[in-house]
């Protein structure tokens, strides 16, 4: 598979989109800024976009040549329900192909209109908005506003998209002192409807652990997300690239599950279709450059099969807090007044490593995802909640049903729960 030489340049992991601006989206949609801010005191506020489904999408989408349809089946196979995709360019015929894919296998799209006004921007049932900018400085704020204010007027309901800077960015490239305050101006300057961010952590051995890192990060986009009432994604890593290893599936799916365990409602892999650059010569992404199909996919599409029986849930949970378990810590001390009173381990097993994410459902009751912090070991606690086993469910990934919770090991005393390495599990109780 050749990709196109926009994806190219698009593909960096320090500049994935700012190139964008070089094509043109910014002087289009910019040339309709002042109209849109002189008349938005008179119009009535244009609609804002809703997310209506779990988000697991990539960014680099494949080629619209004579193989797109077994492309865009292949990635409904996968278990991929959107995507951010700058193959169309902004060609008329190109974006109309690129959405009815989209539609015939229920697939949500973000595109990339280079050089597009907003009048002319495509829509269908299949277009959830249109990507802007990737990682933008604070004083990129106001004309960002300007774009977005634009897109909404021109085409209310539909998403401005823009992803921000991860928090192991310059202050030279936030353009602020610290990335907290990066990310509220930039939901309060700019407006989003969704909070995205990109965040690559560190896996090999002999580097300093690059997963608490990952953690701050989603904590930020938590809270901020929360206080602006609005959704966040984040990218997470999928190929080796600079001082990136290439991720096991292990590690995949602990960036996944800490994701939702902070509440994401959109789970971004990078990438999809390997990119045509010199930062990436080892290739690796879910689909190699060739077309065939490495590793990546059977492992993104059995981890996202169970990602999407959860969504349904998880996009009617809202956060409410999350409880870090460390080996050195007492854990019924760290989970007072959560649903989980305590957490024990058979003597030969590691110690307890766990994130514990909180919610509150739409219908009043308690959630928690318990999720192995580990990526190396499974984890086999016994876990006791606030009321007795019987009255709690949980959401299976296989069907998206509420079941009855499993003791894994009923030989045992306690409920003992099994997780995979950095696997988490959503279980529901009534209020207290």
């Amino acid at each position: 598979m050749t990709l196109s030489s926009a994806q190219a340049r698009f593909a960096s992991p320090s500049s994935v989109l700012p190139t964008l601006l070089l094509l043109g989206v910014l002087s289009a949609l910019y040339s309709c800024a002042a109209l849109a801010a002189d008349s938005a005191a008179a119009a009535p506020s244009p609609a804002r976009f809703v997310q209506d489904r779990f988000a697991i999408g990539f960014w680099v989408d494949p080629p619209l040549d004579d193989q797109a349809d077994a492309h865009y089946r292949e990635i409904a196979d996968a278990n991929f329900t959107m995507l951010i995709g700058s193959s169309a360019g902004g060609d008329p015929k190109a974006m109309e192909k690129q959405l009815a894919l989209c539609e015939k296998y229920d697939i949500k799209a973000v595109m990339f209109c280079s050089g597009v006004t907003p009048e002319k921007l495509p829509t269908g049932p299949a277009c959830w908005g249109y990507a802007l900018r990737d990682e933008p400085g604070a004083d990129d704020f106001p004309a960002l506003r300007a774009q977005v204010d634009a897109v909404r007027q021109a085409r209310p309901g539909m998403l401005a998209y823009i992803n921000i800077f991860p928090n192991y960015a310059s202050e030279k490239q936030l353009g602020t002192p610290t990335y907290d305050e990066y990310v509220s101006r930039f939901l309060k300057e700019v407006d989003v409807d969704v909070l995205s961010m990109d965040h690559y952590p560190v896996f090999k051995p002999d580097q300093a652990d690059g997963r608490d890192n990952y953690c701050a990060n989603l904590a930020v986009m938590r809270k901020q997300s929360l206080e602006a009432r609005v959704p966040f994604w984040n990218f997470f890593n999928t190929m080796p690239y600079g001082p990136q290893t290439d991720p096991t599936e292990d590690q995949l799916r602990w960036q996944i599950y800490t994701s939702l365990t902070y509440g994401a409602r959109g789970v971004l892999y990078f990438c999809y279709c390997t990119p045509v650059s010199y930062e990436f010569p080892k290739g690796g992404a879910i689909i190699a450059r060739d077309g065939h199909r490495t590793r990546h996919w059977e492992q993104a599409r059995q981890l996202n099969a169970g990602i999407k029986n959860l969504g349904p849930v998880l996009m009617r949970l809202t956060s409410t807090d999350v409880r870090r378990v460390t080996p050195d810590s007492v854990p019924a001390e760290v989970l007072k007044d959560t649903p989980i009173h305590n957490i024990t381990r058979d003597a030969v097993d590691p110690p307890n490593d766990y994130l514990v994410g909180l919610y509150r459902h739409e219908d009043g009751r308690r959630a928690v995802m318990f999720t192995n912090y580990r990526f190396a070991y499974t984890a086999w606690p016994t876990v006791e909640f606030d009321v007795p086993v019987e009255q709690v469910k949980e959401v299976d990934k296989a069907t998206g049903n509420e079941i009855a919770v499993r003791d894994d090991s009923p030989e045992m005393p306690g409920t003992q729960l099994s997780l995979d390495a950095g696997e988490g599990r959503l279980f529901l109780l009534q209020p207290r």
